[in-house]
């Protein structure tokens, strides 16, 4: 048995688990790029104003005074010839 045949079993393993964590960091580093993108987009979304949105205004209107009915006249006529 030579030191060379013993110790590539444990070279294997340390690859196999640095190449599952570098793994692991990629989609972790991955997820938080798009989360990082959602909130971006959220944000700019949120500040940008709307583009021809409704505007309201609010006013108080004071009464008017009102002018007085004029009376009402009833005209009658007779009957022509009569």
């Amino acid at each position: 048995m030579t030191l060379h045949s013993t110790y590539r079993p444990r070279e294997r393993r340390s690859r196999r688990r640095w190449v599952g964590l570098a793994r692991i960091a990629v989609r972790v580093a991955v997820l938080a790029a798009v989360f990082a993108g959602g909130i971006a987009l959220g944000q700019a979304l949120d500040d940008n104003p709307d583009a021809g949105g409704t505007v309201t205004y609010v006013r108080t209107l004071a009464p008017q005074p009102l002018t007085a009915i004029p009376d009402t006249v009833t005209v009658t006529t007779g009957a022509p010839g009569g």
